[in-house]
């Protein structure tokens, strides 16, 4: 079985064509909002889909003086929780393009 050069053009379209998609998805996920809460929505961490934060909304009832800590533990599990849908939602995306193909570099 010999070289076969429509068989690499085929397979260099379907390459580019998959590199066009992801390129896509980043945009997708640079434009989308996450948002991860925390005591009952008394903390919300907004992020993109690249995991950047956008925003922390602390409510006034959160914050109590003499509890430091548990605000603390809000803001922490706010993040944990938008850092988390962010990876989901990233995941989806990324599946969709490469029908749950792995991909090496990190590309998620």
């Amino acid at each position: 079985m010999g070289f076969n050069p429509g068989n690499m053009n085929k397979m260099m379209k379907q390459v580019q064509k998959m590199q066009r998609e992801m390129a896509r998805v980043q945009e997708e996920l640079a434009q989308a909002e996450v948002e991860g809460t925390a005591g009952g929505g008394m903390v919300r961490a907004t992020f993109d889909g690249h995991g950047q934060i956008r925003s922390l909304v602390i409510a006034r009832e959160a914050v109590d003086p003499d509890d430091v800590e548990m605000l603390q533990d809000l803001v922490l599990a706010a993040l944990r929780d938008g850092q988390a849908k962010v990876q989901q939602l990233a995941q989806e995306k990324m599946a969709a393009v490469t029908g749950g193909m792995s991909l090496p570099g990190g590309w998620l």
